[in-house]
């Protein structure tokens, strides 16, 4: 009889070498008192080296199905070579690759790469607002200068900068934006002194990890910038070569004076607004003045005249001036693949030169592919709306919370005929920004093709905002009109004639009144003047339907024959 000297389990049968329950090596006879109340240590050493016996023990302990029936084919032998000895090195040969495979799991699990980010604005706790354009500043270049690196995507500043200024926890954005990582950041400036706290959150293991504190000088803010690309891109990539490395920390300015002007151009052409894009125009020449190498504020001004084109400025004074801003910017470095999207957006709104659009928009997605080629928008502007609504979708799918892109999506399924997707979208839109005029406007259209007049005109009261606002206060006359609302039609032609004694109001807005009224003469006219006055809503001819009861008109065709549209 066998006996485990461990637990006292008894076997009868004597070829067993080895204790089902432990693993503890069996002794002959019954086992003495002493020995069940002496350590195990004490009874392994007896017969082998400790080293040996926790070897055998975490053996038969995790694998004890693997290493027992090899063991019980012959009883011990008292002389001579015993094969139990050759558990020794193959646990040590398991121990050891166990150990490889581990460490080669747990290594590429620390180091895995991150494949996509969130850059979170960052937080001002300098108790100052006017410190507010240099937090905002810095995380917007650092979402610029990571979007360079191959194969991550890189949420974009209209995506994550709708949670500026609220209390959101980084692990949940990180969630609903469906990234791996998350950066934040705390941006805090004291006279000439900056001090800067970042922190990388990864969302699966729901911790951070890295965080950095970076004090500087003011005058070293150019250099800091380029050192935090450096250090984020090297904890978000395994593998950066010499070149990803040089665009991440590329600067456009040595100048730190220049680089503080251009943010503050920025800080204030994102309120998208008459104040707004003027004061960024003055920053953005300041900055030039102090750099005129500077290729960046160059392409900050194209951007604010193309954004005052046809509301704030007529065409004929925006357009040209945006254009040869986005030249000049590039001109400096044509490596700006922005710039080249933008000179393509200008091309289209004002040249009208198709074929020009699209080759720089070709441009920009060879040297950044997240830029379309071509655009959502000119497929719909020619009338292949099912593959504008491809197009878009696919954008929507690396960005859903992207608010332009929920926009233009909902103007193209409207354009499309598919009312009820078109509405679905608009409300998705609001969701992400409940003050979206452009997105009650959109909605009001879609009701108007459905014929819900009662609900197109709420949508479209709510975009008017104020009486400031002519695109709405077009559409709405033109509901107006269409819904049999005559006077009120009327009325808004004429808040549309006084509001254009303050501002520049496109002609365009007065034809859509008049279509809604069914008044072609008028309407045609109208048109006609916004076609001579270069009108940025003239290349989407096609795709309004508040001028569908035109389309049969000779006057319509020639009009589309003349801007190179299809029929």
């Amino acid at each position: 009889m066998k006996k485990c000297p461990q637990c006292g389990r008894d076997y009868n049968d004597d070829s067993m070498s080895f204790c089902l329950d432990d693993g503890s090596e069996l002794l002959f006879g019954p086992a003495k008192p002493q020995e069940l109340d002496e350590p195990k240590t004490a009874i392994l050493h007896e017969t082998e080296p400790p080293s040996e016996a926790a070897t055998r023990a975490q053996i038969h302990t995790t694998e004890r199905t693997a290493v027992l029936p090899s063991q019980v084919a012959e009883p011990p032998k008292a002389k001579g070579f015993d094969k139990r000895r050759l558990l020794v090195p193959l646990a040590l040969a398991v121990i050891v690759l166990g150990g490889f495979f581990g460490y080669r799991y747990f290594s590429a699990a620390n180091s895995k790469q991150i494949n996509s980010i969130a850059v979170m604005p960052f937080e001002n706790k300098s108790g100052d607002p006017e410190v507010e354009y240099l937090s905002d500043g810095m995380a917007e270049t650092l979402i610029s200068s990571l979007t360079t690196l191959p194969d991550l995507d890189v949420k974009p500043r209209s995506t994550v900068f709708r949670y500026k200024g609220k209390d959101m926890d980084p692990r949940s954005v990180g969630k609903e934006l469906n990234v791996q990582a998350v950066l934040s950041g705390t941006v805090i400036k004291r006279g000439q002194d900056l001090s800067l706290f970042v922190e990388l959150i990864d969302i699966s293991q729901d911790k951070a990890i890295w965080s950095e504190t970076y004090n500087r000088k003011q005058a070293d803010l150019v250099a800091l910038q380029a050192d935090i690309a450096r250090d984020v891109s090297g904890k978000i990539k395994t593998k950066l070569s010499g070149q990803d490395v040089a665009k991440v920390t590329k600067t456009y300015t040595a100048d730190p004076e220049a680089y503080q002007l251009y943010l503050k151009g920025n800080f204030y052409m994102a309120r998208y607004n008459e104040e707004g894009y003027k004061k960024a125009l003055e920053y953005y020449q300041q900055a030039i003045d102090k750099d005129p190498k500077y290729p960046l504020p160059y392409h900050g001004i194209a951007v604010a005249y193309d954004f005052a084109n046809g509301w704030y400025v007529p065409p004929r004074e925006a357009e040209p001036k945006a254009k040869a801003a986005a030249t000049k910017a590039l001109e400096l470095d044509g490596s700006l693949a922005e710039t080249h999207n933008l000179l393509g957006k200008i091309i289209f709104w004002y040249d009208w030169d198709w074929e020009a659009a699209q080759k720089e928009w070709k441009r920009a997605n060879e040297l950044d592919p997240s830029f379309p080629s071509p655009y959502p928008i000119y497929s719909a502007a020619m009338g292949r709306y099912e593959e504008a609504a491809k197009q878009q979708q696919a954008m929507l799918q690396h960005f859903p919370l992207d608010l332009l892109l929920n926009m233009d999506a909902a103007g193209i399924f409207l354009s499309a005929g598919r009312l009820d997707e078109s509405i679905a979208q608009s409300r998705k839109a609001l969701e992400i920004d409940p003050d979206s005029w452009w997105s009650h406007q959109t909605l009001g259209l879609a009701y108007e093709r459905k014929k819900q007049y009662t609900e197109a005109i709420a949508e479209l009261q709510k975009a008017r905002l104020s009486d400031t606002n002519p695109s709405s206060l077009g559409y709405l006359g033109y509901v107006y009109g269409a819904a049999g609302k005559r006077p009120e039609a009327e009325k808004v032609l004429g808040e549309l004639k006084e509001l254009s004694n303050r501002r520049y109001v496109s002609p365009f807005y007065t034809a859509c009144i008049y279509a809604g009224l069914n008044d072609k003469e008028n309407a045609f006219a109208w048109l006609e003047r916004a076609y001579q006055e270069k009108s940025p809503w003239m290349p989407l001819l096609k795709m309004q339907t508040v001028l569908d009861n035109l389309r049969d008109d000779p006057r319509f065709k020639d009009l589309l024959k003349r801007m190179n549209l299809p029929e």
